[in-house]
């Protein structure tokens, strides 16, 4: 069974920080000299490097974090609660493929967010 992952299709990533979030654990459920194995892109552990069955790494494409957090992937969803006008047309451009430099070239983008905010009244912004 092949994988991007060397022969084994298993990566695994040791001498890691892990920051479990585990809803048992105290803190973050941090875990000190971590490992996380991942076979053909899903995750098949996650925990203290000694406790790994034994074999589970044999033939992996091994990566040595040298003390280096690994965190879940976080999502950073915000928001603002003040803004100038909108930017659907940039999330329109966006399905339809085009790229956030390509958005920024058409005039869109942070700098397009930042031009808007400055220019409206304080009136026009609790409006909005």
């Amino acid at each position: 069974m092949g994988g991007e992952n060397g022969k084994s299709g298993l990566r695994l990533w040791r001498n890691a920080r892990l920051a479990t979030l585990a809803e048992d654990a105290a803190g973050l459920g941090i875990v000190e000299k971590g490992a996380v194995a991942a076979r053909d892109g899903l995750i098949v552990y996650a925990g203290a490097e000694a406790d790994m069955p034994a074999g589970l790494g044999r033939g992996a494409d091994t990566v040595d974090c040298a003390g280096r957090w690994i965190t879940p992937g976080l999502i950073d969803c915000h928001t603002h609660l003040v803004y100038a006008g909108n930017r659907a047309n940039e999330f329109e451009m966006r399905l339809a493929g085009a790229t956030y430099e390509q958005v920024a070239r058409a005039g869109g983008g942070i700098v397009s967010s930042v031009k808007s905010l400055r220019a409206a009244s304080e009136d026009e912004l609790v409006a909005e």
